[in-house]
């Protein structure tokens, strides 16, 4: 009986070692979708707080949330809110000069605006659907969505 629980304990003991180790998120990936700006600028402010705290940050941008990105954005993003009068976009170009920070549109965007690349502030780039499928699904990332 000693043997059975000794062994138990045991194999135990190996099976929960790897989740002891498992790597901790390097990187935040934000996925905003939602045309609020309320809810845009939160996103923003968590993101960049991740940043903050040493996480890279990676936004993917879609729909109407997309519309952030544009060189000539509407009122909603570019209008400062309370407490602190920032906005959406505003707050997107701070975590845009943050380290390896990486802002980018859904590949679809554009061509449902019936736009190209050149709308897009400067550093926002088009995502690659397979290269965001593997940012999203990396193990040392930490995916957030609104």
């Amino acid at each position: 009986m000693k043997r059975i629980l000794t062994a138990a304990l045991l194999a135990a003991t190996t099976l929960s070692v790897p989740a002891a180790h498992a790597e901790a998120p390097k990187t935040l990936v934000t996925v905003l979708t939602a045309p609020e700006p309320q809810t845009q600028l939160m996103a923003m402010v968590l993101t960049l707080q991740a940043a903050k705290q040493g996480k890279t940050p990676h936004i993917l941008l879609c729909g109407p949330a997309a519309d952030m990105a544009l060189k000539d954005a509407p009122e909603s993003a570019t209008a400062g809110q309370p407490p602190r009068d920032m906005s959406p976009q505003g707050l997107m170009r701070m975590i845009m000069a943050e380290p390896g920070a990486k802002v980018e549109v859904c590949a679809i965007y554009l061509p449902g605006k019936g736009a190209d690349p050149s709308v897009l502030l400067d550093g926002v780039g088009v995502a690659k659907p397979g290269e965001m499928a593997a940012a999203i699904m990396a193990e040392t990332a930490r995916v957030m969505s609104y």
